[in-house]
């Protein structure tokens, strides 16, 4: 039995160590852009997933219009918004 417990007890340390430095933080990280997503105003300075930079001009549910240039509009689904760049 002390042969089961000691192989044992490294495994458990292992998994705790992979979880607090792996899964903890991408859940955390998840979060915070459900977060942005759901937060999204008309008017937001986006950046997309793509790398292109625009304004937020409508947005649904799921989707959302982003004027790029200046009069040119561009649909997009929500999660493509990689951050949100305003100048606070």
């Amino acid at each position: 039995m002390e042969g089961l417990a000691g192989a044992l007890v490294p495994l458990l340390l292992m998994f705790a160590i992979f979880y607090f430095l792996l899964i903890r933080p991408q859940q955390k990280r998840q979060k915070k852009v459900q977060e942005m997503h759901t937060s999204l105003q008309k008017g937001d300075k986006i950046v997309t997933i793509g790398g292109l930079h625009g304004t937020i001009d409508a947005l649904d549910e799921n989707r959302i219009v982003v004027d790029v240039d200046g009069g040119n509009k561009l649909t997009f689904d929500r999660q493509a918004v990689r951050e949100v760049t305003n100048q606070d």
